[in-house]
């Protein structure tokens, strides 16, 4: 999986950082995945994935990032988000803000 992954949006840019542990497949179902995420756009940020058979999950935890600190070089501000996807398959990340949507399909492995 490349470091970062690009995702398709309608007046925003949207961007996804996973972080895997050691020696562990990036997706995997039932395990905790922080990633973090970039988008462009204003207001608040809302995000939820729909798994393959249509069931719809919200991230274990959303921490919103300040300005300094990072060194991700993508447009928009940032948030870390912790997932756990309950089984395995395609799944399509959603991200909202009051100006902006974006997409990103991630495979998550057994």
């Amino acid at each position: 999986m490349p470091p970062d992954l690009e995702g398709t949006g309608d007046g925003a840019e949207l961007w996804a950082l996973p972080f895997a542990k050691e020696q562990e497949p990036v997706l995997v179902a039932g395990k905790e995945l922080k990633v973090v995420w970039r988008m462009t756009g204003s207001g608040d940020f809302a995000i939820s994935a729909t798994g393959p058979d249509g069931k719809a999950v919200k991230p274990v935890w959303v921490e919103p990032h300040g300005n300094g600190g990072s060194n991700w070089n993508r447009p928009g501000d940032e948030w870390g988000t912790g997932w756990v996807f309950p089984t395995a398959g395609c799944w399509t990340i959603n991200a909202t803000r009051t100006s902006g949507t974006g997409s990103l399909v991630l495979r998550v492995a057994e």
